[in-house]
This record gives structure tokens, sequence and C-alpha cells, in this order.
């Protein structure tokens, strides 16, 4: 598209700063927290992993859309953030896999976007001032009318997104990677008696899912509502805590019902907002970082062991208030040394805060599923074991 077509776009953060540019994708006006991803690759997963729910996504790599969308890479139905904003946009996509533009595919779901900006400048100022909230509108171009809009969004902090994001009902999922995309040797153990995992949907991501598969699950995927004693019915052989948006304290559902299922001692793996849900299930507290964790070479360290990881968060787990008897910290991130791994210590139970699906990412720590695999198998076994004492 000539600029000479473009439709004029302003984007305006809440302490008052200003940015003009071009429009891309739907028109109209959204209001969000602005973040930025770091990430080179993997936008449209990014575009729809629930985790980015009710935020506006700054992508610093300076290209965005030159290999389209298409529908294998979708993390969830649609895009969940509320607007995207990038240096450059490409109308016309190059690559096989593609089925359509990424400004197309943002119109079809009626999310705005802003480019044509200076990204280098909007990401040191949320580094040095902390991510706060921003509006992209098309229709109100007048800098102050549009901040009036944005200074009366709630913030961040506080906001129970997970209710917008969960499930609806009960589904089961059995999908694994796909064969052309597997990056390891079958798992022999594949063969082996399924395993039932239910899955608490704090907002999950579809390649969480498929490697959980990949590792011979039946997954049941339950809405965050879902009572304890329902969730037992279905005699799981292990409980997984997803992924998803948000502040993790106002989820009192997810953190109340973690709580009664750690008396099951049933095997149990959370990952991101599902860290940070065992983590207050387990009498720790969270914060609010200053501009969150996003991107997919975030170091995590676990005795001289260094994971590169694909992240996704604004909030942490305080390790000051870790009950030190019982629960060990395995990983930090190793650009501040925030909680990044967390394990019991008589309990079968760990969590990560980062995304060990690696979709996008890397695939260093895909090891976890089969380390959950192998606790579920253990548990198993002595339940056998305890029944034939009997």
């Amino acid at each position: 598209m000539s600029l000479f077509d473009a439709k004029p776009a302003l984007l305006v953060l809440a302490d008052g700063t200003a940015y003009r540019g071009f429009s891309f994708g739907a028109t109209g006006t959204t209001i969000g927290e602005v973040v930025f991803n770091t990430g080179m690759t993997g936008y449209q997963e990014v575009l729809t992993d629930p985790s980015y729910y009710g935020q506006i996504v700054v992508f610093t790599y300076p290209e965005l859309g030159n290999t389209g969308v298409n529908p294998d890479d979708e993390e969830s139905h649609k895009p969940q953030i509320r607007g995207a904003v990038t240096r450059n946009i490409c109308y016309k996509p190059s690559n096989w896999r593609s089925t359509a533009s990424l400004p197309d595919y943002l119109t079809q779901h009626n999310v705005p976007g802003i480019y044509g900006i200076d990204t280098r400048a909007l990401t040191r100022k949320i580094r040095a001032l902390g991510a706060m909230n921003g509006g992209i509108s098309t229709e109100i171009l007048d800098e102050a009318e549009l901040l009036e809009q944005v200074i009366t969004a709630p913030s961040m902090k506080g906001l129970n997104l997970v209710r917008e994001v969960t499930t609806a009902k009960v589904y089961e999922w059995s999908d694994p990677t796909t064969a052309i995309w597997e990056f390891k040797p079958v798992n022999q153990e594949n063969t082996a008696e399924p395993l039932t995992v239910v899955a608490i949907d704090f907002g999950v991501k579809r390649n969480i899912l498929r490697r959980l598969a990949s590792y011979g699950c039946r997954i049941i995927v339950v809405p965050v509502n879902t009572p304890p004693e329902e969730i037992l019915k279905y005699n799981p052989d292990g409980i997984f805590l997803s992924n998803g948006p948000g502040d993790p304290a106002p989820v009192t559902e997810g953190i109340e019902t973690t709580k009664a299922l750690l008396a099951s001692q049933k095997p149990m793996f959370g990952i991101c907002m599902g860290h940070q849900i065992l983590g207050h299930a387990l009498g720790a507290e969270t914060f609010k970082l200053k501009f969150g964790h996003r991107g997919l070479n975030q170091p995590a360290g676990s005795k001289q062991r260094v994971e590169i990881t694909s992240q996704n968060h604004s909030f942490a787990i305080d390790a000051n208030s870790l009950p030190d008897a019982d629960i060990e910290i395995t990983h930090l991130n190793l650009n501040d040394s925030t909680v990044a791994g967390l394990r019991h210590k008589s309990l079968p139970l760990f969590s990560v805060q980062y995304h060990p699906e690696a979709s996008p990412g890397p695939h260093d720590a895909d090891y976890l599923f089969e380390q959950f695999v192998q606790l579920m198998r253990e548990a198993k076994q002595d339940q056998r074991q305890s029944i034939s004492l009997f």
C-alpha cells in the first residue's frame, strides 16, 4: 500500500506521549496496556496467545507480516490482543503456508494496528517508565481527546482477565504436535496406557496441549470455575495449570481450586499463570514487574544449566514470600533473578514461569513435559502397588 493511500492513526500513552503513524488492520479505537515483545519470529502465535488478552503489543522487530498468517499457527480461535504496533507492515506476504495477509487477518477480527512509528523510542520509554495503558485510534486523532479515554481505563494490576478467556465448557484434546513439526524422537511410552490429565484453562495455548498429547496424554480441559470435586471425578493421573492473562491474585477461584487439589497429592504442573496460581495456592504472593518478560530468548538458570526460554508475563512470584521449608526455587530468570521455576520438596508438583512448548521459541525446556509424565507414571505405579498390598 502506498503511503499516499494509508489512513492516519494515533497512539497515545497514559503519560501523554503521542506517536503518529498509519493504520493497518481494523479501523476504530482500542485501549489496553502497552507492552513490547522482542521476538524476531512467531508474530501470529503472539497475536493469538490468550496470555496477551487486554494488551497492545509493540513488536520490536521492525518487519511484521512478511510470512502472512495461516490457521495452523493460531494458539486460540482468534487474535487476543487489543492492538498491534510495528515499524513496517507487509501487505503482500511471501510464504507457501500463508492463507491471508496480516492486515486482512486483523481487519477480519476487528483488531486495530499502527505502523510507521519509531518502535525503538517507544520500547525505550516502556523500559524506562514501565508498561502503561495506551490507545490506538483511526477516528480520534486529537491527542488530548484520546488521552482522556486512556487514563480512565483500569490498570492491569488487580484485573481478573482469566474469566474472559477460559473455556465455556469442558472439552477433550488429543491432537499431538504435527509430525512435520515434531523435533524429538517418538516417545516409546506413547504406546503405553494413556495418562489422563485435567487441564485447568486459565487461557491455554493449543501448542501446550499438543505437547502434552505428544507425550502420551489424554487431556480434559475444564473452565477455571470447575470445582475440585468435579475435577477429581475424572480420576486424573495429573493436573495441569495453564498459562493465562492478567493479575493472578484476583483469580481466586483458580487459587482456591488448586489449593484444594493439593490434598489429593496428584502430580501437578503449572506454566506461566499456572505457575503463579500454584505459588498463591502454596502461600506465596506475586507482584507486578516494571515491563514484564516477553520474547523468545529469556535465559533461565537451573544449577549450572542455562535454558533459553519463551516468556510472556507481567507478574512474578515474590521469592521472599515462599514457605522455605516446603518449596525449592529451581529456576531463576537470569536477567533480573526473579523466580522462574518451583518444585515442592515432598509433593509431586512443579511449575515454571516460561512457555516450554516453544511456540514460538527454542526447545530447551521441552523436557519438562517428559518430567511431568514421569511423575504421573510413578504415582500411578505407587497407587497400584499400594492397592495390591490389600
